[in-house]
């Protein structure tokens, strides 16, 4: 089940795989989708398997190209005067800056939060990202600004710019879909415990894997 081989040869044909980052990080297990890839079927499944936030993750060069930046420094931009940039996010306690930028829905979806209207969100936005990565970054530019909207139920996660930099689920599963030569923007979502309450175990994510034939990566093992 452990294999950075197969594992790209899954995200190639639009399967999940599992994502490990490592017991010295988070110590969690996403589940990890390429976003060109996304249907409503897949969403149901993140939320039904996996349960946390199902969040868009993009490469450095995508949200550069695009303006995108992080929240913790959009909120120290706010005016002095308000308490916002009070509670900007410093380290979390694994030692590093979370990568949230905006939330975003597509313009045609509903109330952005069901499957299908997450699904659209998602694949139009890889869509985009194909765009600005593929020689054509004016017009990716000009079909995010006329299709999205912001705040949505999808949250877009900037990767750092490379691993060395930051080793979260972020980067990993960005860097998957490079070596799988996806494009790299990545719908990932943590896996939870509805019996613990907490994170699901990397030994359930490993029966959740053998289970439904999927491929888990561990951290260490990407470069």
């Amino acid at each position: 089940m452990n294999d950075v081989n197969r594992a790209i040869d899954e995200l190639k044909y639009g399967r999940f795989i599992l994502l490990h980052d490592g017991k010295d990080r988070e110590d969690e297990v996403d589940i990890i989708i390429p976003a060109q890839y996304v249907r409503p079927e897949h969403i149901a499944v993140m939320r039904r398997d996996a349960g946390g936030l199902i969040c868009l993750a993009l490469s450095n060069t995508i949200a550069s190209r695009l303006g995108l930046l992080y929240m913790h420094d959009i909120l120290r931009m706010i005016n002095h005067n308000s308490i916002l940039p009070s509670i900007v996010y410093g380290n979390t306690p694994y030692g590093d800056r979370p990568s949230f930028s905006i939330t975003i829905n597509h313009r045609d979806t509903y109330t952005g939060v069901t499957d299908k209207d997450r699904a659209l969100t998602i694949s139009a936005m890889a869509a985009v990202a194909e765009k600005v990565m593929n020689g054509n970054p004016e017009s990716g530019i000009a079909e995010f600004m006329s299709s999205f909207k912001s705040p949505g139920h999808v949250p877009l996660l900037i990767a750092a710019k490379s691993l060395s930099e930051r080793r979260g689920h972020t980067e990993m599963a960005v860097r998957l879909a490079e070596m799988a030569g996806l494009v790299p923007a990545v719908a990932v979502c943590e896996m939870l415990d509805s019996t613990t309450f907490t994170a699901l175990s990397v030994e359930k994510a490993y029966e959740y894997a053998k289970k439904n034939n999927l491929c888990i990566v561990e951290g260490y093992m990407l470069e």
